[in-house]
């Protein structure tokens, strides 16, 4: 089984950061780099805001560029956020590390029940994570190629066929220089080379970290809902005893878990939605405005898609989280708790109160969860609806 958070932590290494499992002290400090690496990417914020002053009579420029820039800002939201909760990561991260490594110790079942429970939860989680990791990265990651390798394809095409081609920047900015002619395009390619890289690596990093938390808590509210249905009341009380005490302590520090979660990702989770809400808006008037043109929907309906499926990686993490910490008060309903004593029901009962109360992951009036992303997906065919009926 791969290292949990290798891939997070291969992109958070490349930015600086050294968020090890050994705790070594000094690991969770910043440095100039981190400050820098903040303000290099919110520095992209000028010359996109400049070009849509610009072009400030131009509808369809201005919503080309309030798309890249919104992107960009929901990044730089992530940045300062990774930053300030830097230690609360890194715990995390250690916490979820010593709890895989404690549920492998703890149990060394055959391949075939690996498949139907105990360790196979937290194995198939660490897998599932992984991979949806891989490919959110590689999605990012083909993201920014397409806008860096527009450019230059449209370069080699024209010269190919002999056609005069304006230079134009991967993103749409405007430089306080002359950014159509050498030495300024080529810097302005490079700058725009450069946080497109930052803003791929900290994405896949801050966004993977939440799905790879998520997909972990629930194989461990999993792993407890088996642990309480394999309850055993017909043993000796105090073993019975030492049991529950584990499966109270277990939903204590999972519970726990996710309260940490939701205070370190409150503030990416209301710029996710509010951020997200406001490129909705812009792209479906550009997918609208281009109908006409098949390679322009395809670049703006992929732009679409991509940042939905940002917002989608969070409503997911949150919807698993709160379903299974409802499912544990169902495990206890189905399990023999009428085999035991009234003193072991009371604990019972302790541990049903506390999963009545579905952990959610929200920030203001925003939830992560699939029904508010549905809702997204709603308004944004609503959106559809009512541009063309202007128009």
């Amino acid at each position: 089984m791969s290292r949990l958070f290798q891939l997070q932590e291969n992109c958070l290494r490349l930015m600086g950061h050294n968020l090890e499992s050994s705790g070594v002290p000094g690991s969770f400090s910043l440095g100039l780099k981190h400050i820098a690496s903040l303000l290099f990417v919110l520095s992209a914020e000028y010359p996109m805001l400049s070009y849509v002053i610009y072009h400030r009579d131009d509808m369809e420029l201005i919503t080309a560029c309030l798309s890249v820039a919104f992107t960009n800002l929901v990044t730089v939201t992530k940045i300062w956020t990774f930053l300030l909760y830097k230690p609360n990561f890194g715990q995390m991260m250690q916490r979820f590390r010593q709890l895989d490594s404690k549920s492998q110790k703890k149990k060394k079942p055959s391949p075939a029940q690996l498949e139907d429970g105990g360790n196979g939860y937290l194995a198939r989680a660490n897998k599932l994570a992984a991979s949806l990791g891989r490919a959110y990265c590689i999605s990012c990651g083909f993201t920014g190629l397409y806008f860096m390798l527009g450019p230059i394809i449209k370069i080699i095409t024209s010269s190919w066929r002999g056609v005069p081609y304006a230079r134009e920047l991967p993103m749409p900015m405007k430089f306080p220089f002359n950014d159509v002619d050498s030495p300024g395009y080529e810097f302005g390619f490079i700058y725009t080379l450069f946080v497109t890289i930052v803003v791929v690596l900290y994405a896949s990093a801050v966004d993977g970290l939440f799905i790879t938390f998520a997909i972990n808590l629930r194989a461990h509210f999993q792993a407890l809902q088996q642990d309480i249905r394999e309850l055993n009341f017909d043993q000796a009380e105090q073993l019975v005893q030492r049991q529950l005490v584990e499966v109270v302590d277990y939903q204590v520090l999972l519970l726990d878990l996710c309260r940490r979660l939701r205070r370190i990702y409150t503030p990416i989770v209301f710029g996710q939605f509010f951020i997200t809400s406001l490129e909705v808006g812009v792209i479906i008037y550009q997918i609208v405005t281009h109908m006409d043109s098949i390679m322009a929907l395809l670049v703006y309906f992929s732009f679409f898609c991509s940042i939905m499926l940002q917002l989608f990686m969070y409503c997911y993490g949150g919807e698993i989280i709160k379903v299974e910490s409802l499912q544990v008060g169902i495990a206890i309903q189905t399990s023999n708790w009428h085999l035991a004593l009234p003193k072991q029901r009371r604990s019972l009962v302790f541990m049903m109160h506390r999963s009545q109360r579905e952990m959610l992951i929200k920030a203001g009036f925003y939830e992560a969860s699939l029904a508010n992303f549905l809702a997204i997906c709603r308004a944004a065919l609503s959106f559809i609806t009512l541009i063309q009926s202007i128009e």
